[in-house]
């Protein structure tokens, strides 16, 4: 058995699938340790795994993002997600690798495996592999790697197919890597410089490229596909998000009995502070529909909805597992986890997210052909009733949903993640033995 050591951003669509594969190698007789924010730690603990915490700017809680990220609702589209990537991933760089070093020095790791984004590893990777331990990236968020197949990552824009769409593709990669994140990866370059390592070899969101194996946490068929993926990376299907607790089923919940179709809202458990960015709207423009709307709170208190109307019924937890088998449409600020999960029981959405990585999650839904994305992430009512009411009337968006659900199904994920894990330590160990 190996000793693994798990690195995750302290975030919880981040860090919840590093957790639940700890879990699992832990289960599989291995010693693990993940390095992640505190407020993981009974998380980490109760799947039999050690817990330990980042340090400085690097723990940081994201339930109360807005407190670190004060300026954010300053920038719009792509400028948002530069701005995100250089204060939540950049900048707590050096506090995190100052606590991978000690990780490291202290547990011997037979290999680390790492969030992608957890950039706290990119100065071991300058270093090469005969310096450090193997160490394999996981994908939580859609893949971001620059292609002349798809447009640079962050803009949300589909594929275009032929010459017309591989020019566009250059050139609007030229834009991003060289004009609009020029000045993100100056501060990346500075951070390694002031670790006492050389300045990144590739463009800032094309790390993937340098791990010694990258999994992407999805289906092959949830990706646009690219001819010039970088050799290193394999999908290995999805690890699904817990499921939230719930002390008991909701008093409505015999009238999820089919005689009326489902259509399930939620804003997650973090961008749910205004509920009239997508759940309001989506019970104004379905109060007049013949269907049944369900909403959960992510935890806080039904009451602070207002007024529901007649056909819809509210909670502030819900068993998924449950809930999506009874769901025809999920609608959606299009969380990569929350979306996975949908997908894995067949279920179509309607997508509206314009933060992180979510217009490349709602293109990929549209791309797909598994729903609709409405484009934006504060939809008028008739925006989505209009979604919800394409996605009901087209049974097409509800076949290639169960389709990517058994494409997603076909993925023994945790057993591939630890071939790649062992795989890797007996590789080093062969080099050693030289």
């Amino acid at each position: 058995m190996s000793n693994y050591l798990l690195c995750s951003n302290p975030i919880q669509g981040h860090a919840a699938p590093l957790i639940a594969i700890a879990g699992d190698l832990v289960a599989r007789g291995h010693t693990v340790t993940v390095l992640t924010g505190a407020r993981f730690r009974t998380a980490v603990e109760a799947t039999g795994a050690a817990h330990r915490a980042l340090g400085g700017i690097a723990d940081y809680d994201d339930r109360v993002m807005q407190d670190h990220l004060p300026d954010r609702d300053r920038h719009h589209g792509i400028a948002k997600l530069q701005y995100d990537v250089q204060t939540i991933f950049v900048k707590p760089v050096p506090d995190q690798f100052a606590a991978l070093e000690a990780a490291i020095d202290e547990l011997s790791p037979d290999a680390i495996l790492t969030d992608a984004a957890f950039a706290g590893v990119l100065p071991l990777l300058l270093d090469g592999p005969g310096a450090r331990p193997p160490i394999i990236a996981v994908g939580v968020i859609p893949l971001s790697q620059s292609s002349t197949d798809v447009a640079p990552y962050g803009l949300g824009l589909p594929p275009k197919a032929g010459l017309l769409g591989h020019v566009r593709n250059r050139v609007l990669n030229v834009l991003v890597q060289r004009v609009v994140f020029a000045a993100t990866q100056r501060l990346a370059n500075d951070v390694m410089i002031s670790l006492g390592r050389p300045r990144l070899s590739s463009f800032v969101l094309d790390c993937s490229r340098m791990f010694d194996r990258f999994l992407q946490l999805s289906s092959a068929a949830f990706e646009p596909p690219r001819s010039d993926l970088s050799p290193n990376l394999r999908f290995v299907g999805t690890v699904l998000p817990a499921v939230p607790e719930a002390a008991a089923l909701p008093e409505w919940w015999s009238e999820l009995d089919g005689s009326r179709p489902v259509v399930h809202v939620t804003q997650g458990t973090i961008d749910n502070k205004d509920f009239d960015r997508l759940v309001r709207p989506t019970l104004d423009g379905l109060a007049d529909r013949d269907v049944l709307v369900v909403v959960s709170t992510g935890g806080r208190p039904v009451s602070e909805l207002g007024e529901l109307p007649a056909n819809a019924r509210a909670a502030e937890f819900l068993p998924y597992d449950l809930l999506m088998d009874r769901t025809d449409v999920f609608v959606t600020n299009a969380g990569y986890g929350g979306t996975q999960f949908a997908l894995s029981h067949g279920v179509p959405l309607v997508a509206a997210g314009d933060t992180e990585d979510k217009p490349e999650v709602s293109m990929r839904i549209a791309w797909s052909g598994t729903g609709v994305n409405l484009g934006t992430g504060t939809p008028t009512a008739l925006a989505v009733r209009d979604g919800v009411d394409r996605v009901l009337a087209d049974a097409g968006f509800r076949a290639r949903a169960q389709g990517l659900a058994e494409d997603i199904a076909s993925y023994d994920t945790f057993a591939l993640i630890e071939a790649e894990l062992e795989a890797a330590v007996l590789t080093r160990a062969a080099v050693a033995a030289r």
